[in-house]
């Protein structure tokens, strides 16, 4: 039976990397309180003028070498991030410019923490279809050129890093591939993980009030999301097994999103799965959201954690609210 598989990984960090040492120095921090919270140490963040389809390049070229294909071999780009290079049109057709393919279809994809997930998902349908052979799957995010670098946003900005991963997925009729994905929302819970402006919903899209507030930076209800990860994390990841009739210790690899290390140490314990079962990067990362799990998993792929016949779970869960997770055997 026709189904999907990862064919090649690729991943890619900029070169600046800032600590929490550097971010106390801008803002009411410490290291201590940063890793307390969260885990983290250090994270990346790009200098200049550098977009998301900008770090994706790299990584998606990466992916293609390990995959043996070239650009021209892809039939459809599938781009999830939340910080386009631009309003519009999408990074994914100025990722295609980069790789000099013109003509191929492409999508964005906008399901933040969970667009790597719900972007394989799209992927490995269309090859099932038989609607396309090789897909490009690229996560990819700048987000420090849009956080409040003060106290006032202390809180969001500590967090997040920069960095970008891509998977081609290739037709296969072999045993390695991707099983099956769940995914789920609620845009009930909307408003605790949001970017208010520049927005269509408002008019004007952007004012001075509204840059005065601090609106057009992202804003986090910090206990409530993390209430929120810590249900929908297990659940999706014990759905997905069980309807393949597999239990959480068939699981030999789980990539969470790297939100916060403490959601995936909570995560872990409620589902029995210990740190030789999981992949984690946020420590020196940081969170970069749709970018977080391709980034892991082709580190996990390169220290030798994945080997063949392993059934490898990718989850997250982020701002929508949006939770899924992948089942893949390796």
């Amino acid at each position: 039976m026709r189904g999907s598989r990862i064919a090649g990984l690729g991943s890619f960090l900029p070169e600046r990397v800032v600590t929490n040492h550097d971010l106390s120095q801008w803002m009411e921090t410490s290291d201590e309180w940063i890793q307390q919270r969260t885990g983290i140490r250090e994270r990346r963040w790009v200098q200049g003028d550098v977009g998301a389809s900008d770090l994706a390049l790299p990584a998606s070229q990466d992916a293609l070498t390990e995959a043996g294909l070239e650009a021209s071999d892809l039939d459809m780009i599938i781009f999830a991030t939340l910080s386009p290079d631009i309003g519009f049109p999408g990074s994914s057709c100025l990722l295609q410019a980069k790789l000099g393919v013109p003509g191929i279809a492409t999508l964005d994809i906008r399901n933040q923490c969970t667009g790597f997930v719900y972007a394989l998902s799209v992927a490995d349908q269309f090859i099932r279809s038989g609607a396309m052979k090789h897909i490009l799957v690229v996560g990819a995010e700048v987000h420090s050129t849009g956080l409040d670098i003060s106290t006032r946003g202390r809180d969001v900005t500590v967090i997040f890093g920069d960095g970008a991963g891509a998977a081609v997925v290739s037709a296969t009729d072999g045993d390695a591939r991707v099983l099956d994905s769940a995914l789920h929302a609620d845009g009930s819970q909307a408003e605790i993980l949001m970017l208010g402006a520049p927005a269509s919903g408002r008019n004007p899209r952007l004012s001075h009030e509204m840059l005065d507030a601090g609106l057009h930076y992202p804003s986090m209800k910090g206990s409530a999301v993390f209430k929120q990860a810590v249900r929908h994390f297990p659940a999706v990841i014990r759905e997905v097994m069980e309807r393949n009739a597999m239990s959480v210790d068939d699981i030999g690899m789980l990539i969470p999103h790297q939100a916060n290390l403490r959601i995936s140490e909570m995560v872990g314990k409620s589902l029995g799965i210990g740190p030789d079962r999981m992949h984690n990067t946020i420590q020196w990362t940081g969170n970069t959201t749709a970018a977080s799990i391709p980034i892991a998993l082709h580190e996990a792929v390169k220290a030798g954690r994945i080997q063949s016949g392993d059934h490898v779970v990718l989850a997250a869960f982020g701002a929508g609210l949006t939770w899924g997770a992948n089942l893949i055997r390796w």
